[in-house]
């Protein structure tokens, strides 16, 4: 547990690092006179677009790397491990797949953005670079994660990217070209996060590259090929269920709407950055217990994971709901943006619930039970669906906050559930009713102290009171069991005694 700990917390740091990044890009994005938000709401849609593309195009490959990596390394040397080698063949099929078929479906684009969200049919051939780098990277990033080398993969898709893009608006900006040089590049700029994970890897010593099948893919491709089928068609309805939100808006209210939607969304998605090191980290401990069939230390992590990303996700989104109005008011925004302060309390809802229930996702995933995943897909398509396409069009932008928010309560209690009935384990202790009420109060305390001051001096005081009201009542409480450890190599750190 401690080398989870230790890993999370360095990629957590290393991962906020790229958040900094992000939000100096999302800043300039929205600031007045450089961009419009048609063309913020371009490069969001691009994205967008782009990661449905590589739920098609990459075959559930990261899902084989993951559940099958553990038999790769017990059985061959590293010079004999073919799983990457296949991973990438295989996904080099997939792009080629895929994007003829996004060609065959272009008329079916123009039919139906071109009356709000003409830009994105000008431009929307340039989601498959995009999707050739993207793709890729995902593919190096889930064997890292195999040999567990998850820092510097969550530094490059964290950080990297986004110091790419800081340094291409800079460019923008001082530069003078044209936004139709900027958007192209732009497209192309997963390939510098692609190739840092791929020197990376090499400089360690953990790239291998083998076109002769082993003893392990001949043993277990029946296997692997029955895990892509299931969690393929899973991970397509996935991602196109966080997908539809984003269509939907385009496609009501044009590709403006997406750039509000979408700062706000980023904002939310400020407080889901632990969780992806949590999840990178414990994924292979989790499959490597299934191995051994060792329960315990799968409870243990799923009850931490819980604890922990429950504390942080409610820290975070308190923190950022405090400032908001702050922030607003004192950074010189286009004026459209506030208009997302609702999606903002939603998403931070939804995330507080999605990383309070811990890593359930992974524990299904890795089991051998893995085929309830994509039950749990269809049921999230089946809701978001629906809720996306009413609410969006009804309430807009905070429209598709409810639809997300319904969605993912009603997905994590049935993964929830299915887990308590079949395994008998669950992620609650006593604790997480402590941190809810704890939080509350805190929140409270801070609102009614500072709610009417707006200014930068007004924003680091409430920050200041409220990390200080919740880290106290942290340590005090002891609310996790990986806190007064990581306490006390802070203090050690600072040399306090």
């Amino acid at each position: 547990m401690s080398n989870i700990r230790r890993q999370s917390i360095i990629s957590s740091v290393l991962i906020y690092m790229g958040f900094a990044f992000g939000a100096i890009n999302t800043y300039l994005f929205a600031k007045n006179n450089i961009f419009t938000t048609d063309q913020f709401g371009l490069t969001r849609v691009i994205i967008i677009t782009g990661n449905l593309f590589n739920s098609f195009a990459c075959l559930a490959l990261p899902s084989v790397i993951y559940k099958f990596a553990p038999y790769y390394k017990g059985n061959l040397k590293g010079k004999d491990n073919d799983l990457l080698s296949a991973a990438l063949i295989l996904a080099f099929i997939g792009f080629v797949m895929t994007t003829l078929v996004g060609v065959v479906f272009e008329p079916l684009v123009v039919k139906k953005f071109s009356d709000k969200s003409a830009l994105f049919v000008q431009y929307y051939f340039l989601v498959f670079p995009y999707l050739f780098f993207y793709l890729f990277f995902n593919i190096l990033e889930a064997y890292a994660w195999s040999v567990k080398e998850t820092v510097a993969s969550n530094f490059l898709r964290e950080a990297g990217n986004r110091i790419s893009v800081t340094m291409l608006i800079l460019l923008f900006i001082v530069g003078g070209f044209k936004f139709d040089l900027f958007i192209k590049i732009f497209s192309c700029l997963w390939g510098v996060s692609f190739l840092g994970l791929l020197f990376y890897l090499m400089k360690v010593g953990k790239l291998h590259f083998t076109f002769k099948l082993s003893r392990v893919t001949r043993r277990y491709w029946k296997k692997m090929a029955l895990l892509m089928g299931f969690v393929y068609a899973g991970l397509v309805i996935q991602t196109l269920s966080a997908s539809l939100d984003t269509f939907t808006i385009a496609s009501y209210w044009g590709i403006g709407a997406v750039a509000i939607y979408d700062v706000s969304n980023y904002i939310s998605n400020i407080i889901s950055v632990p969780q992806k090191s949590v999840v990178a980290i414990s994924t292979s401990y989790l499959s490597e217990a299934w191995r051994n069939k060792d329960l315990a230390t799968i409870q243990r992590i799923y009850s931490r994971s819980s604890i922990n990303l429950l504390l942080i996700s409610i820290f975070l989104f308190t923190l950022i709901w405090l400032n908001y109005d702050t922030v607003m008011n004192v950074l010189p925004l286009n004026p459209a943006y506030r208009a997302g302060k609702m999606v903002v309390l939603l998403f931070g809802f939804k995330f507080i619930v999605d990383m309070g229930t811990g890593v359930n996702s992974q524990i299904i995933g890795t089991s051998t039970y893995w085929r309830f995943e994509f039950i749990c897909g269809v049921i999230l398509l089946s809701l978001t669906a629906p809720l996306n396409i009413i609410l969006v069009k009804r309430y807009g932008i905070i429209g598709a906050g409810y639809s997300n928010l319904i969605a993912y309560t009603i997905y994590n209690t049935i993964r929830i559930v299915f887990l308590w009935k079949k395994f008998n384990l669950q992620p609650f202790t006593i604790k997480t009713v402590y941190v809810l009420v704890i939080s509350l109060i805190c929140y409270f305390i801070c609102y009614l102290l500072f709610h009417n001051m707006h200014s930068w001096f007004s924003l680091f005081l409430t920050s200041g009171v409220y990390i200080a009201l919740f880290g106290a009542a942290t340590v005090y409480f002891n609310l996790s069991p990986d806190v007064l450890p990581v306490w006390q190599t802070v203090k050690k750190r600072l040399g306090i005694r």
